[in-house]
């Protein structure tokens, strides 16, 4: 099968780039964050490509007045990977590893927008990810990560909204294997994972970004674990041996303050600051639109929305979120103040801690 692939100098083995090797839950996927100085507007969007199981699919969401707007497409492939639509979402690469642009065309929901990301550094690529549940391979990919600037504006409901100055956010590339489309119907002889612990943490200082995330088992044990400082166009500092601890809000597992010692005289402090961004708008743990899933033979194109009652603690739509957040990364004898994300993603336990059963809230 020749696709629009095939007339670049890509190739990695001697089969068409329509063929990405034989395992049914590769993946190749865009995700972006950006939010306005005040932290009123938030905003979100990804789209993925499932070469074997011929989909891709896109989504982009806005939180704004405590409401989360989605905006979710699918469709199938054909094996073509150069064209960076679905339905009334597009990218453009303009300046590779440096400039994309967002647009979201109008359509039967309230969300519209043109969107220029602009790096701050050139993106740093994060150890890669591999965990196996027996002899199954759960988890197999590389991602890079960027922080950056937003220019330009969206609408919700027909109100435009500028975005300049102050406006950041972050953007991600990842590849690999990872669970997607339909479930597999024969679990691994073990039984699927009921344990899985995710923090991500990127942030915007004045002049440099920050990037923490930690992948723990049960133990509290890091099977990926990483943080780097990487200057304004510049250089990168990374920190292999950084520890964490964690604050809950009661009755939850949201935190409610993140500590982490870098090591060599850095630490970084997040206070969650609002709002909840629910990562289900973007698909994750969604029901009808997972990743991957097959929406028929034709576009399919929908949009809904979350209030933020709807975004609280309990809801399996806001089991995985993103949290605004106020970051201190103190440098030796200097301190930072900037802002960024927490994501989480706790289901199991994490004996550090205190995390217990399946989904049990912190006493």
């Amino acid at each position: 099968m020749l696709t629009k692939g095939d007339d670049y100098p890509l190739h990695q083995t001697s089969e068409p780039i329509a063929f990405a090797g034989t395992d049914r839950n590769f993946y190749d996927r865009y995700f972006f964050n950006g939010y306005s100085p005040d932290g009123s507007i938030f905003f979100a969007a990804a789209m993925g490509f499932y070469p074997q199981l011929g989909i891709v699919d896109a989504s982009f969401c806005v939180i704004v007045g405590g409401v989360q707007h989605n905006l979710r497409a699918s469709r199938r492939s054909r094996g073509e990977r150069l064209e960076l639509s679905v339905g009334p979402i597009a990218l453009d690469i303009d300046v590779p590893l440096e400039i994309v642009t967002l647009r979201i065309a109008p359509n039967d929901g309230p969300l519209a927008a043109e969107l220029r990301f602009t790096g701050r550094h050139f993106p740093i690529e994060e150890p890669r990810f591999v965990r196996r549940n027996g002899t199954r391979l759960f988890m197999d990919y590389t991602r890079m990560t960027q922080n950056g600037q937003w220019s330009g504006w969206l609408a919700v409901g027909g109100e435009r909204i500028e975005a300049g100055t102050g406006w950041v956010g972050t953007r991600d590339r990842s590849w690999g294997i990872r669970p997607v489309g339909a479930r597999e119907p024969q679990p691994p002889p073990e039984g699927n994972f009921s344990q899985f612990f995710w923090l991500w943490t990127p942030c915007n200082f004045k002049d440099s970004s920050l990037f923490f995330h930690s992948n723990d088992d049960g133990a509290g044990n890091p099977w990926n674990r990483r943080a780097a400082i990487v200057g304004d166009g510049g250089t990168e500092r990374h920190f292999d041996a950084a520890t964490f601890s964690a604050d809950w809000q009661a009755g939850s597992r949201r935190i409610a303050r993140m500590t982490a010692d870098l090591g060599h005289g850095q630490s970084l402090t997040l206070t969650p600051i609002g709002p909840v961004f629910a990562m289900s708008g973007l698909g994750y743990t969604h029901p009808v639109w997972g990743h991957g899933l097959d929406h028929g033979a034709e576009l399919a194109v929908a949009h809904d929305s979350l209030p933020e009652a709807d975004r609280g603690w309990g809801n399996p739509l806001a089991m995985h979120i993103q949290a605004l957040v106020t970051a201190e990364l103190v440098d030796g004898n200097s301190v930072h103040r900037g802002v960024g994300v927490l994501e989480q993603l706790f289901v199991g336990p994490h004996e550090p801690t205190g995390l217990s059963g399946l989904m049990d809230p912190v006493r």
